[in-house]
């Protein structure tokens, strides 16, 4: 497996990681606690070096998983988590606001690290940015808890572009986690200039479009009630048909390459800039050696332009996030 670096820092990681949310949260129950281990040591020993979760996964649970089946590999791999949300573990949505007071960001630290099972967070992300806190407050307590050796880099997710700035002048930002795939090309606006500008790396999430994007989600398919893709308007059953011209697109441009829709997907985002590590996702081992094979997979400029140029002529239909939740992110 390739390694990239995130931004100018000197944080190197698989050039594909793996998004452990899915394990324990947002798409239906949650695995066995066994099969999630084993999925997650089945990527270290395929060569990925980079996990994502976050406290908000589960709640709680994701963390403690993570942290169990990286622990004899430690010293091998780097861990992102999240702080940032207020949690309510008993409620139905345990979601239940935002959170970034400096001692609320402590707080979940030190509970990271227990759960975890590590004495130190190498990457550290505001989940979501609160308006009620100052960005500036809240990249300095991550400045202190890296001065302390607790956390090692400092992230953002769903960041807009002036809070990315304001945060990176009190303590430089190693990466911006947001949503970006060939269905979602957003941040290639505002966000992607003043990554490459301040020396950002970026960490896509949901590159496949939350699975639409692997050709196996058509308008007839039907969601656990858990998955929180029920909610979303861009997966209502009308909007899948629609969409469903994208991935007729992707697809066969997979077949000229002898790869899968999945593949291409994750090769256009590499191919896009050298500090891009996308994350997806799965519960099956072989999804995993399906994404991990898209690291292998070279993308000439020529190949780019004529899948660019195609998907350009399909628009998108439904947005991405409810009005409430979209909300929660640009700021």
């Amino acid at each position: 497996m390739q390694k990239r670096k995130l931004g100018k820092s000197n944080l190197e990681v698989s050039a594909i990681g793996f998004g452990c949310m899915g394990l324990s949260h947002g798409f239906g129950p949650a695995v066995e606690k066994h099969a999630g281990i084993a999925m997650i040591r089945a990527a270290v020993e395929r060569g990925v070096t980079f996990f994502d979760t976050a406290e908000a996964y589960g709640p709680f649970t994701n963390e403690e998983l993570v942290g169990e089946a990286l622990a004899p590999v430690r010293d091998q791999v780097v861990i992102a988590t999240k702080f940032g949300w207020k949690l309510d573990p008993t409620a139905e949505r345990a979601l239940v606001g935002l959170d970034s007071r400096p001692e609320h960001i402590r707080e979940v630290a030190e509970a990271s690290l227990r759960r975890l099972k590590t004495d130190v967070i190498d990457l550290f992300y505001q989940h979501r940015v609160d308006p009620n806190v100052p960005i500036e407050d809240v990249a300095g307590t991550v400045k202190d808890l890296i001065a302390e050796g607790k956390v090692k880099h400092f992230g953002l997710s769903e960041a807009g572009a002036k809070t990315i700035r304001r945060a990176h002048k009190v303590q430089p930002v190693t990466a911006l986690q947001s949503e970006y795939s060939l269905w979602w090309r957003e941040p290639e606006d505002e966000i992607m200039p003043v990554l490459e500008e301040l020396g950002i790396g970026f960490v896509p999430f949901s590159p496949l479009g939350k699975g639409f994007l692997t050709g196996k989600i058509n308008e007839d398919t039907k969601f656990d009630k858990k998955d929180f893709r029920n909610i979303l308007p861009r997966f209502t059953p009308e909007n899948r048909k629609a969409n469903e011209a994208l991935v007729e697109l992707i697809g066969k441009f997979a077949q000229q390459k002898k790869a899968t829709p999945a593949q291409i997907a994750l090769a256009w985002l590499l191919a896009q800039k050298p500090w891009i590590v996308p994350i997806p996702g799965t519960t099956k081992l072989h999804r995993l050696e399906e994404n991990l094979g898209a690291a292998g997979i070279e993308l000439a400029a020529e190949d780019i332009r004529e899948l660019e140029s195609a998907a350009s002529k399909v628009t998108v239909q439904g947005t991405r996030y409810p009005e409430e939740l979209q909300k929660l992110v640009g700021r």
